[in-house]
């Protein structure tokens, strides 16, 4: 997988999936749309993913990250888009380091 900090040539992760999908890559994009107490990426943020699990962009850090790429992938499978949650009473948040009482939602959907 691609890192998801360095970004292609310093472009925005919306430019990076308009190239993706020009290049013929199936794209997803994750969106973080709401955030409440201390949240690692603000609303707005986002992160591509392509089919094979290249990802650019950020929407959270750590496991949180896997977890989307996870769900985007399946996405592009279904085209069906979903709203994730993480936050501090879920499993997954003590694992994806939101356990300093953050939550967020991120919407991830197919592009094209």
């Amino acid at each position: 997988m691609e890192n998801a900090t360095m970004l292609e040539g310093g472009q925005d992760p919306l430019f990076i999936a308009e190239n993706w999908m020009k290049d013929g890559r199936d794209v997803a994009i994750a969106t973080v749309v709401e955030t409440w107490g201390s949240a690692p990426r603000p609303v707005g943020s986002h992160l591509v993913i392509d089919r094979e699990g290249n990802f650019q962009g950020s929407v959270s850090g750590g496991c949180v990250e896997g977890e989307v790429v996870t769900e985007a992938l399946d996405v592009l499978e279904t085209g069906k888009p979903r709203m994730l949650e993480f936050g501090v009473a879920d499993e997954t948040a003590w694992r994806a380091g939101l356990s300093c009482g953050g939550r967020i939602k991120v919407y991830v959907e197919r592009l094209g």
